[in-house]
């Protein structure tokens, strides 16, 4: 790899201890995956927050990259194990609450915005079209790729840090225009009317093509919500970074030659796999974390309504802070449900306290079945709301 002058003096150390070690990480990969340069980030979101997640080991490491390290681009952070002021009412023990303390502390130390959250293009960190970032977090990535039409590989959490210690990241995958054309052309025949229908579609999208990058054409409209959705499902089960939809998602591609139709049958068949049969005591919306709109929208399905089962929404703080404002919070919490800032029911350490999980998100189902033993229920907010208050 060509190295400039700076980014030379950094893996010499004469930038100290941790932009050394994150230059070893990124000429690494780099040499690892071909690239030839690096290149110059504008934002970057890491992921492996949650002490569920890191353990020991990944605390050490983080507490060591502290010592001298500091963040030299605009960078955020993915979601914590628990809601960082709201534990206790969330069942989180004592003892995990002071080990996922120490993490976000190193965090901080480096310079990184502690907003603990999926969603950062919700609350800030919302780079200029066409910029090269280093985001980690599946949805996020697929939705800055796709949506905001970003340039990032689908990086981890080591190597996202890295990138924010030296502002780099080496040239290669869809930092590349040729690397970001769709290899397969998706015709929608089937009609999408909801969130979890364009979680269906990344179902099956996803299922059926792994990592290539589809061009989905049939789909009429789609709300941010609805994108959201659809990148936590594709970049889930299909593991895909990026997709295109024509006459909604900006950046240019040719069309590829191999075929694939969607009919409303596979949308059944996602829909059918996501649903046991089981007795729900958990409701949990915001996965990836919610947005105002959808904050809004469930503050007026609880209005005047009690529920009767554990009911979480998950999003970041400042959008919390923004429906305190706005006295969503108040009608939400007021129904008994609770908000869980920070966190989220896909990292969170909720294993043996709950068997049935329900939601809106087809990526919350695999993480539920797969980190927390959930049976599953797959349905719209408006059922959520129902199930959870009759």
């Amino acid at each position: 790899m060509k190295l400039s002058k700076e980014e030379q003096e950094m893996i010499e150390g004469k930038q100290g201890n941790a932009v050394k070690k994150s230059m070893e990480i990124l000429t690494a990969l780099g040499e690892i995956f071909g690239a030839e340069e690096l290149v110059d980030v504008s934002s970057v979101q890491i992921a492996g927050v949650s002490y569920h997640n890191l353990g020991e080991a990944g605390l050490e490491f983080l507490e060591e990259m502290a010592k001298d390290g500091k963040t030299k681009v605009l960078t955020t952070l993915n979601p914590a194990g628990m809601d960082l002021e709201n534990w206790k009412a969330l069942g989180i023990s004592p003892e995990f609450a002071k080990q996922q303390e120490l993490v976000i502390e190193a965090f901080a130390k480096m310079g990184v915005i502690t907003t603990c959250t999926c969603t950062p293009y919700f609350i800030g960190n919302t780079p200029h079209y066409g910029e090269h970032i280093a985001w980690a977090e599946s949805s996020a990535v697929c939705y800055a790729n796709s949506v905001l039409g970003l340039k990032t590989n689908r990086e981890g959490g080591p190597s996202a840090l890295a990138s924010a210690l030296t502002g780099k990241t080496p040239k290669f995958g869809l930092h590349l225009e040729e690397n970001r054309q769709a290899k397969v052309l998706v015709e929608l025949n089937a009609e999408l009317k909801s969130v979890p229908d364009f979680g269906a579609l990344g179902w099956a999208v996803g299922n059926k093509i792994g990592n290539k990058i589809p061009l989905i054409t049939g789909v009429k409209k789609a709300s941010i919500e609805e994108l959201k959705s659809l990148c936590a499902s594709i970049a889930t089960y299909g593991g895909t970074a990026m997709f295109h939809m024509e006459g909604i998602t900006p950046s240019k591609t040719t069309v590829p030659e191999e075929k694939l139709e969607i009919e409303e049958a596979d949308l059944e068949e996602a829909r059918k796999t996501l649903n046991d049969e089981i007795e729900i005591d958990l409701i949990a919306i915001g996965c990836p974390h919610c947005s105002l709109g959808e904050i809004q929208k469930i503050a007026s399905l609880l209005e005047g309504k009690k529920v009767k089962k554990e009911m979480w929404i998950c999003l970041a703080r400042p959008i919390k802070k923004i429906a305190d404002q706005m006295g969503y919070s108040k009608t939400i919490e007021g129904s008994g449900a609770k908000f869980a800032c920070d966190t989220c029911m896909a990292v969170a350490p909720l294993k043996g306290r709950f068997k049935g999980l329900a939601t809106d998100s087809a990526k919350a189902c695999f993480y539920g079945r797969g980190k927390n033993s959930f049976k599953t229920k797959f349905m719209p907010l408006e059922e959520l709301v129902k199930e959870a208050t009759e």
